[in-house]
């Protein structure tokens, strides 16, 4: 190929054959048989030919070409386009012979298809049908399709032989009636005519098993390989207990089984001379908080420094304050970094800090900024940690390294994590669940009702403060700006401050200044206000007992991980919360199954699960922020099943073969920069 066109392949990150054999399908055409034009269904691609029985250009919104075309089957299609040039246009002649391929939708009169790919035929036999079905290549810019399907036949013509090619053991393959490497990119990039074009398009074909199959062990073997790469470093061993044990015999509240069993396993690690890197999944008001907490007494005894990073300076004021509450009364003493946090307060808290007279320190991204030196950082605690670049979390662990050892971490999330995810993503932390929420936590009742009802909704509200709870109504109004959902959030505002004269209303949304909003959610949380009216901003970590009733608007909207948080606000105190979830009708099928989820089920780990199948996994995880690379054929929720082989495989494999395990990770990932294990 010329320069250009290997230029263009390179910025894709194309640059060998192999690249090439591995740039899979995303889809398939099925060109090797004609479908009558009675025959079409809406959204089933379908290829048909005919005659041009009439053409008709119109200007009406913007230039459009209308070409119909009738075939034996007494029906008429509609091709309609958008872009075209006059010459394209003269080519539909009436009379002439077509054949095109699309995807039908109903149109104005009848079925119609824009902008299908066409062939005008001459000669009154036509053209022999496709062999096999096409693939349908994921589009790179500057190269068109057709050059694209050509240099990966190219390539393929170039594969080596079976054995030369092949990687996995041959008794894996067999014990899973598996196809070779060589024979699986055959069928995917050339599928035979009697292929089984629904196991195909499902991705379950047995030859896109045995890539997912590969593609899932190199990742899972590049993550581990990271994971043995940081337990090669030290870390100091933390194995005390008395000052721990002083905590808990004075914390206000028992804690529960889960709690018990995780802060067991996260001491088992600590004691160890390597690192930890222990990832805590539980749901908001599992007590991740004080699980942490118990683990910074561990490095606190040993006369080292623990620090506590929070994404948000709200979340991190709120663990503050728990932190002093507990802490503060055995002589531990707490310093708070934050933005907001200046001039002589923030020399002390820094030389605090640095002298190691700040035993936890708590803060948020300013914990790592360059003039932060710890004096001996034992153990990184990051809490939402999929909200921090994995930079960010390096950088925190850097503060404590010293020679060849880093300090212990322990990242927290209120984002359940599906066991499968968990298992592909994270195979270099250890994962622990609080799977069980402190006894008197009440359950929230979940309703899902039309947009219509907000008058009742604005009465109940009205009774429920005037009996001395509080509420929130969160507007999720989303747009390309954060204005819109300002102004939506202000102008419900305005409405609600008008319907409920007695109430006291508050306001916060995105666009306010960091002083304001604080100011207003204190407000709330001291009870200065009876109704909060929110963004979204809300959803992660305001702790106010006393607020029993959530009402999210547009709940379509959002997505079930942020319904559970914001749901998460309330039920927080002894009294019987409710959550109501306004919609806005007609409800898209996925919109409807969302808000079924959560009326069905307060288990995050359920919802987790009903997520991942709903939306897969980059959303899931906030793929940019965890390095988990996009997969090119593999799917975590589709071929879960697959994943105890992977991790049996991968053992084995770095274990009796390290040079094979190398070879597939170089094969699937090449060098492309892995963050994952941060």
């Amino acid at each position: 190929m010329g320069a250009k066109v290997a230029a263009k392949l390179a910025a894709r990150g194309l640059a060998t054959l192999q690249d090439l054999w591995l740039l899979l399908p995303k889809g398939y055409e099925d060109r090797t048989r004609l479908t009558p034009i009675r025959g079409l269904q809406a959204g089933v691609a379908a290829q048909v030919e005919g005659r041009v029985e009439a053409v008709e250009r119109g200007f009406r919104y913007r230039p459009t070409l209308r070409v119909a075309i009738g075939d034996d089957s007494l029906s008429t299609l509609v091709l309609r386009f958008f872009h075209f040039r006059a010459a394209q246009a003269a080519q539909f002649v009436p009379g002439s012979r077509i054949r095109c391929y699309g995807t039908p939708r109903p149109g104005q009169h009848g079925l119609e298809i824009v902008h299908p790919s066409y062939r005008l035929l001459d000669g009154a036999d036509g053209e022999a049908l496709g062999e096999r079905l096409d693939p349908v290549y994921p589009a790179i810019e500057g190269i068109g399709p057709a050059t694209l399907r050509k240099l990966i036949g190219l390539a393929l013509d170039r594969l080596p032989d079976a054995d030369a090619l092949e990687l996995l053991p041959a008794n894996a393959l067999e014990a899973r009636a598996l196809p070779t490497l060589r024979e699986a990119l055959l069928t995917v990039h050339r599928p035979p005519a009697d292929a089984d074009i629904a196991a195909l398009t499902a991705g379950v074909h047995p030859a896109q098993r045995r890539l997912a199959l590969e593609e899932l062990l190199a990742h899972h073997l590049s993550l581990r390989r990271q994971r043995i790469a940081l337990q090669s470093q030290g870390a100091r061993p933390l194995a005390g207990g008395a000052l721990a044990a002083r905590l808990q015999a004075t914390l206000p509240f028992v804690l529960t089984d889960a709690q018990l069993r995780v802060l067991d396993e996260v001491r088992a690690d600590m004691a160890r001379p390597v690192p930890m890197l222990r990832l805590v999944q539980g749901d908001v008001g599992s007590g991740k908080t004080v699980v942490a907490a118990l683990a910074a007494m561990l490095a606190v005894e040993d006369g080292r420094q623990a620090a506590l990073m929070a994404p948000t300076e709200l979340l991190a004021e709120q663990h503050l304050a728990s932190l002093r509450a507990w802490l503060e009364p055995l002589g531990v003493q707490v310093a708070w970094l934050a933005g907001k946090v200046t001039g002589r307060t923030r020399s002390t808290a820094l030389a605090q800090v640095a002298s190691g007279e700040a035993q936890v320190v708590v803060g948020t991204h300013a914990l790592m900024q360059q003039a932060v030196a710890f004096r001996d950082l034992a153990l990184a605690i990051v809490d939402e940690q999929h909200r921090f670049g994995v930079h960010q979390r390096l950088a925190l662990r850097d503060k404590g390294a010293d020679g060849d050892r880093v300090p212990h971490q322990l990242v927290m999330t209120a984002t359940p994590i599906p066991r499968t995810l968990a298992m592909a993503a994270y195979a270099d932390l250890d994962v622990s669940a609080i799977d069980q929420l402190p006894p008197g936590r009440t359950p929230v009742q979940t309703v899902v009702l039309g947009a219509g009802r907000r008058p009742e909704l604005i009465e109940r509200i009205r009774t429920a403060c005037a009996g001395g709870r509080q509420a929130y109504w969160v507007c999720t109004l989303i747009d390309e700006s954060d204005e819109v959902v300002a102004q939506s959030a202000q102008s419900t505002y305005d409405a609600l401050r008008e319907a409920l004269p007695g109430v006291r209303v508050g306001l916060v949304h995105g666009r306010m200044k960091a002083g304001e909003k604080q100011a207003a959610m204190r407000a709330f949380k001291d009870g200065g206000i009876d109704l909060l009216v929110a963004t979204t901003v809300i959803e992660v970590g305001v702790d106010v007992p006393n607020a029993s009733l959530m009402i999210v608007e547009n709940a379509e909207r959002l997505g079930l991980a942020q319904l559970h948080q914001l749901r998460g606000r309330v039920g927080r105190g002894s009294e019987a919360s409710s959550c109501v979830l306004l919609y806005q009708s007609p409800l898209a099928s996925m919109a409807r199954q969302r808000l079924e989820t959560m009326r069905r089920t307060s288990d995050g780990f359920v919802i987790a699960e009903k997520d991942l199948e709903l939306r897969g996994p980059g959303e899931l995880l906030g793929t940019r922020q965890t390095g988990l690379a996009a997969f090119r054929l593999a799917d975590l929720a589709r071929d879960a099943d697959l994943l105890p082989a992977v991790h049996r495989l991968g053992e084995g494999l770095l274990r009796e073969a390290p040079d094979v395990a190398d070879r597939l990770v170089e094969r699937w990932i090449g060098s492309a920069a892995r963050y994952a294990s941060a």
